[in-house]
């Protein structure tokens, strides 16, 4: 029978578990067995502090991870950013009636609850084109923070001290594709240390929860007498008033589930390399009447792209107020994201979005509605042929 055992505060054993499957009262009629009080003692759930040792450029590494570091000074001048390729000419094209009222049937017919009377027999009488811009600069940027770790010790080698470990900037990661989100841990060289379970205190098994480390329970028949009716004796329990905890299978503990009943933990710093492509957009707003947000659901024709590691500020664009964003954007990424990554390349893109407003008579009313994007998506918000439509 196994004996699971930790000292008291007054340096007595306290013993979890000593459960006797087998027990059976001498009598039947002898008195129920009752449990002794529940122990109180569940190792913490997080390691204590002295458990990390101090390792030489990673004083500052916790527990669950902290801020991201700063990247060191480049050690070879940083390139500066070229001025983009040239302007191509900003033509924008239109589209034909057909094409509006192609893309108007089509949406009309994606609605349940549309007549296609509407988008059939409606006679155009106006179609007005819009001139809408996509400014989009991307920043991908490599960013690293460490935190401790650690996982069961298995014989993995223990090399902390052996050496000072590299910097956190110092050990390699792999190459990244260029504007593709992605992570990687490491485990940093040299910080690896074995130490005792914080969650059992190094005995590899924890008293159960369910029974509270007596190995048994109340019996649910007889609620803890040992009969069921007058002097009759439980059968369920044969008279005990307890029956066998079938968590832990009547050991009164289980497998420490942090360190897998090893008893000892390899512990160590993982460093934590996240790659990360930021994204920001400026959308002209023209007056057509159609929101900005729809135009976030279609993409546009792409006018102009510039990727390089530092982008130069977009030049020559015919709408100001592109130039003027794409300015504010370069200038705010460069200086906020060069404090806490590194930055590896910028991309500059801009599309036109064709907006084309549709206005079109119907039963001797006049309406309205939206073609935008590549896709020649719809939008309308008064189409006048519905009809009221449920699911049964």
């Amino acid at each position: 029978m196994m004996d699971y055992q930790r000292l008291s505060s007054h340096g007595q054993p306290l013993h979890y578990g000593i459960a006797n499957p087998g027990y059976m009262p001498e009598a039947a009629g002898a008195a129920a067995m009752f449990a002794p009080p529940g122990a109180g003692t569940q190792g913490p759930s997080a390691p204590p502090a002295s458990m990390f040792d101090s390792m030489p450029g990673y004083e500052g590494t916790v527990v669950g991870g902290g801020g991201f570091l700063p990247p060191p000074m480049p050690a070879h001048p940083v390139p500066q950013p070229a001025p983009g390729p040239e302007q191509p000419h900003w033509n924008i094209p239109s589209i034909t009636e057909d094409t509006a009222r192609g893309a108007f049937s089509l949406y009309a017919s994606s609605k349940c609850c549309y007549s296609s009377a509407p988008a059939k027999d409606g006679v155009i009488t106006n179609m007005e084109p819009f001139n809408t811009y996509r400014y989009r600069l991307e920043t991908f940027t490599e960013s690293r923070s460490t935190e401790w770790s650690h996982e069961p010790y298995q014989g993995q080698p223990v090399d902390a001290y052996a050496q000072q470990p590299p910097g956190p900037w110092d050990i390699s990661a792999r190459a990244p594709t260029f504007f593709v989100a992605g992570q990687q841990k490491i485990k940093v060289p040299y910080t690896s240390s074995m130490k005792p379970c914080h969650g059992c205190i190094g005995m590899g098994r924890k008293p159960c929860r369910d029974c509270a480390g007596s190995g048994n329970k109340v019996c649910w028949v007889c609620n803890g007498s040992g009969f069921r009716h007058g002097n009759d004796r439980c059968n369920h329990c044969m008279g005990r008033g307890r029956e066998n905890c079938t968590h832990c299978h009547g050991q009164g503990s289980m497998q420490c589930d942090i360190c897998r009943g090893k008893q000892q933990l390899l512990v160590y710093i993982n460093l934590n390399v996240k790659w990360t492509n930021n994204t920001e957009d400026y959308v002209v707003e023209q007056s057509s009447g159609l929101q900005v947000a729809n135009l976030s659901q279609v993409s546009g024709k792409e006018l102009f792209r510039d990727s390089q590691y530092m982008v130069y500020p977009l030049m020559g664009f015919p709408d100001p107020r592109v130039v003027q964003a794409a300015q504010r954007l370069v200038a705010d990424h460069q200086h906020t994201f060069s404090q806490t990554s590194r930055i590896l390349q910028q991309r500059q893109t801009i599309e036109l979005i064709p907006v084309t407003k549709v206005t079109y008579a119907w039963k001797g009313k006049i309406y309205v509605y939206f073609v935008y994007g590549n896709e020649f998506k719809v939008h309308t918000d008064d189409y006048p042929a519905t009809c009221c439509c449920s699911v049964m």
